[in-house]
């Protein structure tokens, strides 16, 4: 019975190990599983979109092209792709975040559909650019692209329930802003949840707060802020009309709940916080960089942040105008100024050049002679008679128009030449003219001074 009995235990034993072994398999296998889906639900998401808008020459390509590496931006036509990479060194991970560029030209405002559809605009970000340098298109460029927007999200005819759950959404993330830690991490991490953060106190919204809500983040980017100093300076811009251009910003983002970021690729201003509130929107990534009003040129208004009574605070500095002041008024186009060099020459009529050039040949011919006479030896009888013969030969052709044919003998052997020839007789006639005076200078002085007579005469 000893041997029975200790064959037994023996089996027992060795079952009791082979249990051990396979739930230590099985919980090694659920461990492993655990941390896959653990990795797969952290894992950045694909299919992000940006849509980028605004006036053609508003920096939107080059802002855009800049935040994704690239020294150079080639502008295109139509809608134009590019894409950031994101990456989360938290857990290895990279993906890339598609940006849809729409050309200026409102033409081109149904290529949308291929940028956003109805199921993926809950995870998209809407990107108004405008141009400091030109603060006079601000106000008109935002009401244009953002009644484009609105428009093409209506013609996505999302269903209602989804519709209303991405507002709550944006309604929410409003809410429950708060001012991030002044701890700035080395590179972007996802944000944590809290066990506390559903429990928060939320305040309501004000009346002019999302009151246009489109179901997605909104984000103000003003470009080429470095302007500011040639706007103070050949512009006599001042605080003033900075504080009221923000003021504009500020009240037109409250309505569809939008941040607000001053940049400049010339300076490479605040181009590092686009990209990180970027990221920090779309994947949910930690944040820490505050509201910044102090600097005209590098405001930074984080969605949430920003309210009436805060923005109250720029009215203190208005002296010519108030809140209520339309945009325009202040904010005003100077008028275009001409180039020199753009000035149109416009050419001197034919006839009339070729008639002050006659007079300088007649005036030429003129001087010619009074020196041929003066320098002969004749008397003044005689000059003036030479004379006489000149001018009247010449007062005899008609002076109307150039070319036109003389009265005279010689005008009228002239003109038979001319008919002959085909050509205008014009300096033909003063030429002739001459030859006949300086070939018979004796004849014509005979002619008026009679010699005396001889002795054989008298």
């Amino acid at each position: 019975m000893a041997p029975v009995l200790e064959k037994q235990l023996l089996g027992a034993a060795g079952a009791g190990d082979n249990n051990n072994e396979d739930e230590e398999g099985q919980s090694l296998w659920t461990s492993i599983l655990s941390e896959v889906s653990t990795r797969s639900s952290s894992k950045l998401p694909s299919g992000k979109n940006i849509l980028v808008f605004g006036e053609d020459g508003s920096g939107k390509t080059s802002i855009m092209a800049k935040l994704q590496g690239a020294d150079h931006s080639k502008k295109g036509r139509g809608l134009e792709y590019l894409y950031l990479n994101v990456h989360d060194e938290d857990i290895d991970d990279l993906t890339r975040c598609n940006v849809w560029i729409l050309d200026g030209d409102l033409y081109h405002k149904g290529l949308l559909k291929f940028a956003v559809s109805a199921q993926t605009l809950a995870d998209s970000l809407a990107v108004f650019v405008v141009d400091m340098s030109r603060p006079w298109t601000i106000m008109e460029s935002l009401q244009k692209w953002a009644s484009v927007l609105r428009d093409h999200v209506d013609k996505l005819k999302v269903p209602p329930e989804e519709m209303r759950e991405m507002e709550q959404k944006m309604v929410k993330a409003f809410q429950e802003y708060t001012e991030p830690e002044e701890v700035t991490p080395a590179s972007p991490q996802r944000r944590a949840q809290t066990a506390g953060e559903d429990e928060s106190v939320v305040l309501p919204l004000s009346d002019n707060t999302l009151t246009h809500n489109l179901g997605i983040p909104v984000l103000i980017v003003c470009t080429k802020c470095d302007a500011v100093s040639l706007l103070e300076k050949e512009l006599d811009y001042r605080e003033e009309h900075f504080d009221f251009i923000q003021s504009h910003l500020r009240r037109f983002g409250l309505q569809y709940g939008a941040g607000l970021i001053y940049t400049s690729v010339k300076e490479e201003k605040n181009l590092d916080l686009l990209y990180k509130y970027i990221v920090h929107k779309m994947y949910d990534f930690q944040f820490s960089t505050p509201a910044l009003v102090v600097e005209k040129d590098a405001v930074f208004i984080p969605s949430g942040w920003d309210n009436e009574k805060k923005i109250a605070i720029l009215y203190e500095n208005f002296t010519t105008v108030t809140p209520e002041d339309p945009f325009e008024d202040l904010i005003i186009q100077p008028p275009v100024r001409k180039l020199v060099h753009d000035k149109e020459i416009s050419a001197e009529d034919e006839q009339v050049f070729l008639m002050k050039q006659q007079v300088c040949v007649f005036v030429d011919i003129v001087g010619y002679f009074l020196l041929s006479v003066c320098g002969s030896p004749v008397g003044a009888a005689a000059n003036e008679g030479v004379l006489a013969n000149f001018f009247n030969s010449l007062l005899s052709k008609k002076t109307g128009s150039p070319g036109s044919p003389g009265t005279g003998a010689v005008g009228a052997g002239v003109q038979g030449s001319a008919k002959k020839t085909g050509q205008k007789p014009g300096l033909t006639d003063v030429q002739a003219e001459l030859d006949r005076m300086t070939r018979k200078p004796d004849s014509m002085v005979s002619a008026n001074n009679i010699p005396p007579p001889t002795e054989n005469e008298a």
